[in-house]
């Protein structure tokens, strides 16, 4: 069941979530193969609407010799100035929305047809039009238009020109303010998916480079000083666990954000026979929100949306600065390949590890979208605001960037080696076994904190004696700081020693990381071809 590092590994989407985070098997279906860059065969979430943006450079001039009546204004006499349909439209970036803004319509229409708000004929023509509409767009021919203000608008106003009276039946029971809830819920449901795999794919990699490098001890370090030895596999586990935390929190995210707005209209509900159970049952959601007011005014799922990709942003960060460090001169740990590396402009010799450096800077971006989106919403009154039209950029931005960051990661991960041979040649310096030796005069007796002054003082004897190791010492020296030491303290000193004395659950012990990589191996296996 190992890992070999020239597999290749195609990557499932999630079908479901498990109570407690876990991934359920993953479905067939959405196919993703790990290897390369991955750029078509896992788009951005944006991206498969690509084409889309080939219709847009019009909004930039605005539409002002042909102005249309607004949707909403029956009670107007006069048209918004040009000033305020610039500063007010949001077309520009929701038309990336399109897609579910067209299901939720779809769903929309069926159920108003099955309550008998509409008839079958209205029904199938609006269904039509929809997907003609879908298709446009997708073949980038739609227009966008600035003065149609929004995604959800634009759509609106095509269907009624493309089919007439029946689409104006179509909002019957409901209102932008439902809609826009709708729409979010079902692109963030999506993104977190997209999202979970990206995470498979790292942990998958972080695995196979664990697999190559079983036995190779580095040092550990606290406060950036020399702590103890440990195996490599141990540290690049402990990003997997990590990672499988982020999983875990965006599974119950997902399950937090997987309820129905639609229906709940501007804030009240409606007096009109709608039934939301078959909306929400068709567009896939668990139930419908049960509080009207709350569906619209609810921004939290967004919140903690942002707040997981936060966190695994500064994880991903942190990866980032580890391994910037290691590919130092002064580590020296680590060697990146020249595919994930770049080069001066002005130093022929530089080669830098520049993918690292931007996770570790894309960070800021990812943490800034959601504090962008908390103090939007810190003083709102209930119910729905136009305020809260400012939550979708940095959503956007905050799933965009968090994508790029895993699939950098896991590319970069597929293109490093850890130079053996420097690292152990490193391993002398700072004592390493220290702590080990303070365990060995535990087990013969000693109180912690007395062997823990005694093998200080063992340290200090090495420094004064040209800053020796501790297995140098001759016996008679350890004798002389305290009697309790005998023969078989070396076995307890060096790195190997003291990584093989490691046994407690979860240690960097060679037995203990090899069942922590088996175990590992087994959870990946289902997302592995």
């Amino acid at each position: 069941m190992a890992f070999t590092t020239s597999q290749s590994l195609v990557l499932r989407a999630p079908a479901a979530s498990h109570p407690g985070g876990r991934l359920a098997a993953p479905s067939a279906g959405c196919r993703v193969a790990l290897g390369g860059r991955g750029g078509s065969a896992f788009p951005s979430v944006v991206a498969a609407a690509a084409a889309a943006s080939t219709s847009m450079a019009g909004l930039e001039d605005g539409d002002a010799d042909r102005k249309e009546t607004k949707l909403w204004g029956g009670r107007f006499e006069e048209g918004v100035t040009d000033a305020v349909e610039r500063f007010t439209e949001s077309i520009s970036y929701d038309w990336q929305l399109y897609k579910y803004d067209i299901m939720g319509s779809k769903a929309h229409a069926t159920m108003l047809a099955s309550q008998g708000l509409m008839t079958a004929s209205d029904r199938d023509i609006i269904l039509e039009g929809l997907d003609q509409i879908e298709r446009q767009i997708e073949e980038g021919k739609f227009e966008w238009r600035k003065d149609r203000e929004d995604v959800h608008m634009n759509i609106e106003a095509a269907l009624i020109e493309r089919v007439g009276e029946p689409a104006k039946k179509l909002h019957t029971a409901r209102s932008r303010n439902d809609q826009i809830q709708t729409d979010l819920r079902l692109w963030c449901r999506d993104a977190i998916d997209k999202i979970l795999i990206r995470i498979k794919q790292f942990q998958v990699s972080l695995v196979m480079l664990a697999s190559k490098y079983v036995d190779l001890i580095v040092p550990g370090y606290t406060h950036l000083q020399r702590a103890q030895p440990v195996l490599l596999p141990h540290l690049l586990l402990s990003y997997v666990e990590q990672l499988e935390r982020d999983a875990g929190r965006l599974a119950n995210c997902r399950e937090r954000v997987n309820f129905c707005p639609l229906g709940a209209c501007a804030l009240a509900g409606t007096g009109l026979p709608i039934d939301r159970f078959q909306t929400a049952k068709d567009l896939k959601f668990t139930a419908p929100m049960k509080n009207s007011i709350d569906a619209v005014s609810d921004r939290d799922f967004v919140l903690e949306f942002l707040s997981a990709n936060s966190i695994a942003a500064v994880h991903l960060s942190r990866i980032g600065e580890e391994w910037v460090m290691w590919a130092s001169e002064e580590f020296g740990f680590l060697t990146p390949s020249d595919k994930v590396s770049t080069g001066s402009s002005i130093m022929p010799q530089k080669k830098n590890p520049d993918p690292m450096e931007l996770v570790r800077g894309k960070s800021a971006r990812v943490v800034g979208d959601l504090m962008t989106v908390l103090i939007l919403c810190k003083g709102l009154p209930q119910a729905y605001n136009r305020d809260l039209q400012e939550d979708k950029e940095p959503l956007f931005d905050s799933v965009k960037t968090i994508l790029g960051m895993l699939e950098v990661c896991t590319e970069f991960a597929q293109n490093i080696s850890f130079n053996s041979e420097r690292i152990q040649r490193s391993l002398p310096a700072g004592h390493l076994d220290a702590t080990t030796l303070a365990d060995y005069l535990v087990k013969k007796g000693v109180p912690f904190r007395t062997s823990h002054e005694i093998v200080g003082k063992s340290v200090a004897l090495c420094v004064s004696k040209n800053n020796c190791q501790l297995s140098e010492l001759q016996l008679e020296d350890l004798k002389a700081v305290h009697p309790a030491f005998e023969a078989d303290v070396y076995e307890y000193l060096g790195v190997e020693n003291s990584v093989n004395k490691f046994i407690s659950y979860g240690s960097t012990g060679s037995n203990q990381v090899k069942k922590q990589l088996d175990d590992w191996r087994i959870q990946l296996e289902e997302w592995r071809i």
